[in-house]
């Protein structure tokens, strides 16, 4: 775990040269990654999403393609079509941008629902089927994911069932005073992305998220953990409770973020730590009550205790 940590940490560090001033939220997309999940950075217009999923690309050595999603867009753009080939008078399929390790989407919400479904089955299975063929994605599959607010016109916003295919969702918002002026003095940061080095391969990433599953989740953070779950379904603020695919996101990450913080092992803090990224995109305050997601993981934490 020390070696492992100090890769981690080079990677954050890494990333940190072109995303100044976001140490939370490049561990939190690290956590994400190492979680085998997908990741939704969801803000405003010009304030770093793009850059932090090139720096990603580039640290983490994967196979990397861009969509920009637009509303004439279609699902074939992004998974591809056969076309007829008149040498050998037979359909040849040409891959879309889909089939490649680390996927960067960008605006996706821009696109129609139609396009954005056509990620359901490759974010939650690995596969993609089309033309009655299913057809493997490359392992290991990223999709990172950006998100411009809802109230920008020419959005189409994300169904829940999309939501809940992103393990996490974070917000990068304005940079400090300090970082910005670091920026300013420093001139456009991706013009610094090409000098990043490629610390991971696919080996080493799987071999770490290998020993994510291997962090030891003890009765009591798990009694923690489901008492967090079954609150959701019962208190009257929330529209709908978590998932059991929500639960075993939140022990996933919470996982990711122990071995972050150079432990085998989880304490209630690390599913503390994790809870407004995975949770908040997936819950709804009920017709009675106001508030967003992160109004509502607010209330979890302050009502269930962390001693049963």
């Amino acid at each position: 775990m020390p070696s492992n940590l100090s890769l981690l940490q080079q990677l954050s560090d890494e990333i940190g040269k072109v995303v100044l001033g976001k140490e939370q939220q490049i561990k939190q997309a690290l956590c994400c990654l190492l979680a085998g999940g997908h990741l939704l950075v969801d803000d405003l217009p010009g304030v770093g999403k793009t850059t932090l999923s090139q720096a990603f690309a580039r640290v983490t050595g994967l196979d990397y393609r861009r969509v920009q999603f637009t509303s004439d867009l279609l699902p074939a753009d992004v998974l591809g079509v056969s076309v007829f080939d008149r040498n050998t008078n037979a359909f040849h399929f040409h891959p879309g941008p889909i089939f490649t390790q680390f996927l960067l989407v960008d605006e996706i919400n821009r696109a129609s629902p139609k396009t954005q479904s056509a990620l359901l089955e490759a974010m939650a299975e690995g596969q993609v089927t089309t033309e009655g063929e299913t057809r493997p994605l490359p392992e290991p599959f990223f999709v990172m994911a950006t998100q411009n607010p809802w109230f920008q016109s020419g959005t189409f916003p994300l169904p829940e069932s999309q939501l809940d295919r992103f393990l996490m969702r974070i917000s990068l918002g304005y940079p400090d005073e300090r970082s910005e002026r670091q920026l300013l003095e420093g001139g456009d940061p991706r013009r610094h992305l090409q000098a990043l080095r490629p610390l991971l391969d696919t080996e080493k990433l799987l071999a770490l998220r290998a020993e994510v599953s291997d962090v030891e989740a003890r009765g009591s953070v798990i009694s923690y953990l489901q008492r967090l779950i079954a609150f959701t379904r019962q208190d009257a603020q929330f529209a709908f409770g978590l998932s059991t695919r929500a639960a075993l996101a939140l022990l996933q990450c919470a996982k990711a973020w122990a071995m972050l913080s150079g432990r085998d092992y989880l304490l209630p803090d690390d599913v503390q730590a994790v809870l407004q990224p995975v949770a908040a995109h997936r819950l709804q305050a009920s017709a009675e009550h106001r508030g967003d997601g992160s109004d509502l993981v607010a209330h979890l934490l302050a009502q269930v205790p962390v001693l049963g």
